[in-house]
Order: C-alpha cells, then structure tokens, then sequence
C-alpha cells in the first residue's frame, strides 16, 4: 500500500510543483514584458503620465492574455481527462475482470507481489474503482480535476504582479534615475525568478539566472533603443 499511496502523491506533487513553477514564469513574463514596453517608451522622453499609461495597458492586455490562454489550454486538458475517465467507467462496466487483471499487473510492476497485488486491487476496486483504476493507469484524480476559471485566474495574477515591479520603478522613481533604477530592480525580480523556477524544475540555478537576465537585457536595451527613434 506504502509503494502506491507514494506513487499517486508523487503523482499529485508533481502537479502542484508544475502550478507553482507556472506561476513563476507568469511573473517571469509580466516582469520582462512591461520592463521592454516601459523602456521603450521611456527611451521616446515620454513623461510620468504616459509612462503610467502605457504600463498598465500592457498589465492589462498581458494579464489578459495569459488567462485567456490558460483557460483554454487547462479546458482542453481538463475535457481530455473527463474523456479519459469517462472511457474508463465503461470499461469497468463492459470489461471488469479483464480491467482487474490490468489493475493487479500494473501494481506488480510497481513492486508488489502477485498476492498482495491482488488484495490492493480487490479492496481499492471495492471502496471506488474508478478511482484505483485512475489515478493508477491515468494519473488522474477524478475529484480533483484542475478548474480553467482557477488556473486563468492564478495566470492574471502572477502576470500582475510581476508587471506590477517595473511599473511601479518607472513611475515612481525620479526622472533623472527612473530608467536605471527600473534595470537594477527588473534584474534583481528576474534573479529572484530565475533561482525560484530552477530549483522547482531540478535545474541549475545559476544558467536560469543568468538566461533570465539576458533576455531581460536585451528586450530593456532593444526597446530603449527603438523608443530613442521617436524622441524630440
């Protein structure tokens, strides 16, 4: 039982991990978005006012779009498991003995001896076979599939948030410092981003920052750049 009770919570963890890693890169996407948006029209000598405008129309539009995107990508997946389960339910129904013999196979090629596997089958079977017979062939917990509405709004806000970081610098900091103080600070959230969403995917930190920081880099200095062309 220890070997399949740990098998489903792998399972469950490594989806809440995947939440989690998601919405770091939401923040991720809303940090580096802005900041380009922001330098560009900061490189135009456009004022507080505008600035302010312009960045919160991108925290919208971006905030928007990501959860717009979740909400059908998470819809799609979530239609797909109803589907897988309700295939399932009718195969336990057309087809019981042969869906416990596959029950029993796949948990002793999980470990188990042929006789225990039998007796975990049968008892979980009992209590609710849909479930045994899902979380172990499809990895899916039929109460607890993910909600589009919950992961669209998990997207807006992690994209708010992180937009929210080079907003905030740009307009609040002095005129004469704001584009720099909004480089040192949008660097600093990316490092901060880059370690958090390496260290949940197993990866090595230090590349994750330092790719982070160099798109950051090069979508600030490209839109400054571009933004310099309209100015006077």
């Amino acid at each position: 039982m220890t070997i399949i009770r740990g098998a489903t919570e792998a399972t469950y963890l490594a989806g809440k991990l995947n939440w989690l890693r998601a919405a770091v890169l939401g923040a991720n996407d809303g940090i580096v978005s802005v900041s380009g948006l922001l330098m560009g029209v900061a490189g135009a000598q456009a004022g507080s006012r505008a600035l302010l405008i312009a960045g919160l129309a991108g925290l919208v539009a971006g905030a928007l779009s990501m959860a717009g995107g979740e909400y059908v990508s998470v819809s799609t997946q979530t239609d797909t498991e109803r589907a897988a389960l309700a295939a399932q339910r009718n195969r336990l129904t057309s087809q019981p003995n042969e869906e416990r013999g596959t029950l029993i196979r796949l948990y002793q090629e999980r470990g188990l001896s042929a006789v225990l596997a039998e007796q975990v089958a049968d008892e979980l079977s009992h209590h609710d076979a849909l479930a045994a017979h899902a979380e172990t062939r499809l990895g899916i917990r039929p109460g607890e599939l993910t909600s589009p509405w919950s992961a669209a709004v998990s997207s807006f806000v992690a994209f708010a948030l992180g937009a929210l970081i080079p907003l905030l610098l740009m307009v609040a900091s002095p005129v004469s410092m704001r584009v720099v103080a909004t480089i040192i600070g949008v660097e600093l959230a990316l490092l901060l981003t880059g370690y958090v969403s390496a260290k949940l995917g197993g990866a090595d930190p230090g590349r994750a920052i330092v790719r982070n920081m160099l798109v950051a880099s090069l979508a600030m200095t490209t839109t400054y750049l571009l933004g310099t062309v309209f100015a006077g």
